[in-house]
């Protein structure tokens, strides 16, 4: 983007830099004489800024003596900043080709860091889309029908629909009882996936489900009998009817029985074509450096592609993600020669780059902890629990919607315990991602190898795992090796036998907070299936001293125990949007939309929030060196907003409008 000279509207207030940049006016550039030792030495003068940026709120996010005077302008020099002050002395560095940036009265920031951000996916492509909106199964039908039409399907051809929403909407009726039947009237002819918003979850038609496959490559079709002989490891994973019939939810790895993985998710070759629409996303709301958590094998080649054209307008770092689960079942386990050399690979590759590293391996410990109360049986959830989860009993409004009136079943009851035992008497506590000793020896050999690790951990028995790989592979690492920033993505329930766990290894986490508020359509698919409770009013849903509202995201506690904590928005979970000012909005309210907040004494201040996007994101990717803040010897990465986050009503901070981006002191974004 090309370079801009525009002000904006307010002139500075302060007098001092009114009359320092007067003077400036009226000066030439002399010799700089040093006095060394009692001789006289003329040399020449240090050369001049590249950018001056003059500003009465300048929030540098930078550690500073008790007492010191604010920052009132910083200089730039190649790149980087070369001068963080007062005005006066900032504008007697300038030379004749500085350019002088007044801000006024406007807040400025270090560019912001985001620590979990799906960044290939976040733009709008050209596919079919259900946007994160709440739909019924019948309105899924209907667009389902309207996508097949307008991308001109053929029979046979495969139809997946991105942005589907897990936790709102998906009522169904007589025509459309089950997302299966639902797909099914809307494309008979054509296998359709629907790709959940959250990276979890997926539903398939009836054509698209006599397609699975063995891990091995035999196509057998997912059935109730398949899910009981060659498939019964992913039984769990499958949503069944009361006849044991798939009703078309299939979860976490078993989606690639399906469609195998290097076919998920949506079709990329628009943003191998334009790559730099990803970095202008960013730019736009303010994000100037970022991890990508999940970068497979073949997205690689896009962030090179980015760089190449130039349009890298923000540090990345790069988490590989392996194949570990086609890994888990190979004949013998794991190679584990094999995985570790190409992550080294991949590491290799960006050992001198500038601008991208891959220093960073992914692990999921779990996958998600939501059930699905509009099932018949209600869906358990699959991410490991301490304690088995338990069986509501759910019903339907007149919409279709889940009620909860406090019945639970009883496994232990003598109906279950008959040889024809109702299908909602199962014994579940979940399951890991992978198997313990895998997860134990992936971190273990991925430390010895130099990398960090970034592991997605939701419920309470995934994070315990995740804190005991982290120990002991780092009772492993050799004697003085540099602590690594050793992450954990997400932290939805943390037991509190394991708070100072996490301060005690200082463990970043990686928070979307964006996900902490109340909602009774999600809290119906996770707190009764934890907990028991008697209705499903807002008062049975959120008892105070219950475990749910106590250990939910409790960001706070985490941080006092130690913890580090930083800004992951996993966008496109979500939204595509990674909204960092709507995130820290809600790491303080713990709320939105007005309803009453999610264990309120785990909300933060908004200076801790923004700390977390900044300084503390940049030491999470081991690059606080580099930038995370407005301090000397650092990449010039900034911001300009419009309003103070630091003291508007936290209500408003969620607006605020990114004005100005700046990258390695290049404007790169203008506010329209």
């Amino acid at each position: 983007m090309a370079r801009t000279d525009r002000r904006f509207d307010k002139p500075t207030r302060n007098p001092a830099i009114r009359a320092a940049f007067t003077a400036l006016k009226q000066q030439t550039f002399v010799a700089l004489v040093v006095l060394t030792a009692g001789v006289s030495t003329a040399t020449a003068a240090p050369t001049p800024p590249d950018l001056i940026v003059l500003g009465s709120r300048i929030e540098t996010v930078d550690s500073a003596p008790s007492g010191a005077k604010p920052v009132e302008a910083f200089a730039v020099t190649a790149g980087k900043f070369s001068y963080v002050g007062s005005a006066a002395e900032a504008l007697r560095l300038a030379g004749p080709t500085t350019r002088i940036e007044r801000v006024g009265d406007r807040l400025i920031l270090p560019g912001l860091v985001d620590t979990h951000v799906h960044a290939t996916r976040i733009i709008e492509l050209n596919t079919c889309d259900l946007k994160n909106e709440s739909r019924s199964l019948a309105q899924i039908a209907d667009v389902v029908r309207e996508c097949l039409m307008r991308f001109r399907k053929q029979p046979g051809e495969w139809l997946r629909v991105a942005q589907w929403s897990i936790y709102s909407g998906n009522e169904p009726d007589a025509k459309h009882p089950t997302l299966r039947a639902a797909l099914d009237l809307a494309a008979p002819a054509n296998p359709v996936q629907l790709m959940g918003t959250d990276g979890h979850h997926a539903a398939f038609n009836s054509a698209a489900l006599r397609l699975a496959h063995t891990p091995d490559g035999e196509i057998v079709g997912l059935s109730r009998a398949t899910l009981a002989g060659p498939l019964a490891h992913y039984r769990p994973l499958v949503d069944v009817g009361a006849d044991g019939e798939p009703t078309g939810g299939v979860n976490e790895e078993a989606r690639y029985l399906v469609l195998p993985l290097h076919l998920q998710g949506q079709d990329l070759s628009e943003v191998t074509r334009e790559p730099g629409r990803v970095t202008k996303r960013l730019n736009s709301v303010g994000i100037t450096a970022f991890q990508d958590p999940s970068v497979p094998a073949t997205s690689f080649a896009i962030y090179d592609k980015m760089q190449a054209q130039g349009e890298l307008t923000a540090h990345a770092s790069l988490a590989t993600l392996q194949d570990l689960d086609a890994a888990e079942l190979r004949v013998g386990g794991p190679d584990w020669d094999a995985l570790v050399a190409e992550a080294v690979s991949f590491r290799e590759r960006y050992r001198d780059n500038p601008l991208i590293r891959a220093d960073t391996v992914k692990l999921f410990a779990d996958g998600v902890m939501e059930g699905n109360p509009l099932g018949t049986p209600p869906t358990l959830p699959n991410s490991p629990s301490l304690t088995p989860y338990l069986q509501p009993v759910f019903g339907k409004d007149e919409r279709g919607r889940a009620t909860f009136n406090g019945k639970y079943q009883d496994p232990q009851a003598p109906e279950c315990r008959a040889i024809a035992a109702p299908p909602q008497c199962a014994v579940s506590s979940g399951r890991l991602q992978h198997g313990r000793a895998v997860i134990m020896e992936y971190a273990r050999r991925m430390h010895q190898a130099g990398f960090t690790l970034h592991i997605h951990a939701i419920s309470d028995a995934a994070v315990r795992t995740a804190l005991d790989a982290i120990e002991a592979a780092r009772a492993e690492d050799k004697p003085g090796t540099t602590r690594r920033a050793d992450t954990l993505a997400h932290v939805q329930l943390v037991h509190p036998d394991d708070m100072p766990r996490i301060g005690r290894n200082q463990v970043f986490l990686a928070m979307t907070y964006a996900w902490i508020y109340t909602d009774k359509e999600y809290d119906l698919s996770v707190i009764p299936f934890i907990q028991r409770v008697r209705d499903d009013s807002f008062k049975a849903l959120h008892e105070p001293d219950s475990y749910y509202e106590r250990q939910a995201y409790p960001t706070r506690s985490m941080m006092l125990a130690g913890g580090v904590l930083t800004g992951g928005s996993d966008a496109p979970v979500e939204s595509r949007n990674p909204r960092p000012f709507v995130n820290m909005e809600i790491a303080v309210l713990r709320a939105r939309g007005g309803t009453p907040p999610l264990g309120q004494p785990e909300a933060i201040s908004i200076g801790e929030a923004l700390r977390a996007y900044t300084i503390n994101g940049a030491r999470a990717l081991g690059r606080e060196a580099e930038f995370g803040s407005i301090a000397v010897g650092k990449s010039a990465d900034f911001i300009v907003v419009d309003r103070d986050i630091l003291s508007v009503p936290s209500k408003e901070i969620g607006g605020t409008r990114v004005l100005q981006t700046w990258f390695q002191g290049t404007q790169v974004f203008t506010a329209k």
